[in-house]
């Protein structure tokens, strides 16, 4: 088998699925329980909250657990736009973002607030003209994810804070830094607010966070006993454990691996320019992990179940678009079959060079077959 979509999701590793048995089968209590078990898994959930706040660099109270970037987004947006639409009622995004900020942009809508969509250049980063445009005296929040999910390209986003503040001081930053935690080097305090997921760095589902500047409050979206928590309910101690594990492992020697994967995104890039009908749909400013192309002549649900038939793994843009256009392709190059032919190749430290080799053998099998079909 050769798996190639490491940015829809990834395995567990097995020191992570380890820490995860071990913990739900030593410390089955609640960690708000008041008696020795609970105190016993409250003891081990403030240590791997410890190790995590280390690692970013930020205090334990500044990020809360999630089930994952889609739920962090959540409380992200619609928990800032609640508590600071006294002070204005405009959100910028980004053309660049997961679907999930989409959805939660058309629900903000129907509360009464104005969502402005910055453009994107060629190269897939941010117009900072038209953000500069945008951000107004009554823009309260700006999201711009950290890296695409589809193109890899990556946002500066020092940048684009600084160019926030020189309009509105107050206006509060949130970035989707799901594909890039992880794989490239990052600073979780260049932005106000940070979503991310434990399984895409090969820890298991169902766990993320949210980062949160001490300074800012969110209205809470969900609701339980205690008034003004975030996120109430039972912590679910063995995933917690289990992301700490796979954070921690996932940034060790982390330009390594980084560069590793470079040497195979080059690879496939080299071989697949001999094809004249393929579109290379990448940035000097993208990450190696992504690499984006558009077949042109070729259905990308039909290349994908081809290379399927040969083990090989890949997708056609995010995992949550089921087979739509790659919006950000059109927003890159505007152009609707680039944007509906995309298939993406996502790759890992993990990836072997025996698994590129045989990911360039059935793609040349495929394609040059339904090549000629077509």
């Amino acid at each position: 088998m050769v798996y190639l979509d490491y940015s829809a999701t990834t395995p567990v590793l097995p020191e992570v699925l380890d820490s995860y048995n071990k913990v739900t089968e030593e410390y089955f209590g609640n960690p708000n329980s008041m008696h020795t078990l609970g105190v016993k898994s409250h003891e081990l959930m403030m240590s791997a909250s410890k190790q995590i706040s280390e690692l970013f660099g930020i205090k334990e109270s500044e990020f809360i657990y999630t089930s994952g970037a889609t739920e962090a987004n959540n409380m992200a947006l619609i928990g800032t736009a609640l508590t600071y639409r006294r002070y204005g009622n405009r959100i910028v995004i980004s053309k660049m973002e997961h679907p999930s900020i989409y959805g939660i942009a058309k629900h903000l809508e129907k509360l009464g607030f104005v969502i402005d969509y910055v453009d994107v250049t060629e190269e897939g980063v941010i117009d900072f003209e038209d953000l500069k445009r945008k951000v107004t005296k009554d823009t309260i929040l700006v999201s711009i994810c950290a890296v695409n999910s589809e193109t890899g390209v990556r946002q500066p986003l020092k940048t684009v804070r600084q160019v926030i503040r020189k309009n509105n001081e107050n206006c509060i930053l949130h970035s989707d830094m799901t594909q890039a935690i992880g794989k490239v080097n990052m600073n979780i305090t260049d932005v106000d607010l940070a979503s991310m997921s434990g399984h895409k760095i090969y820890g298991p589902k169902g766990i993320g966070l949210l980062y949160k500047n001490k300074n800012l409050v969110l209205t809470p979206i969900l609701f339980g006993s205690e008034e003004g928590v975030l996120n109430p309910g039972t912590p679910p101690l063995p995933l917690i454990v289990a992301f700490s594990k796979a954070l921690r492992l996932a940034l060790k020697d982390l330009s390594k691996k980084e560069e590793q994967v470079r040497k195979y995104n080059e690879m496939i890039i080299t071989h697949l320019r001999k094809y004249p009908d393929i579109k290379i749909n990448t940035s000097k400013y993208c990450i190696p992990h992504i690499l984006n192309i558009s077949l042109m002549d070729i259905k990308p649900e039909t290349f994908i179940h081809a290379l399927e038939s040969d083990e090989v793994y890949v997708s056609s843009n995010t995992a949550c678009s089921h087979g739509k256009r790659s919006e950000s392709v059109m927003n890159m190059y505007n152009d609707l079959k680039r944007s509906e032919t995309t298939i993406r190749i996502s790759l890992s430290y993990m990836t072997l060079p025996s698994e590129v080799n045989d990911f360039l053998n059935s793609f040349d099998k495929n394609y040059e077959k339904l090549k000629n079909l077509k």
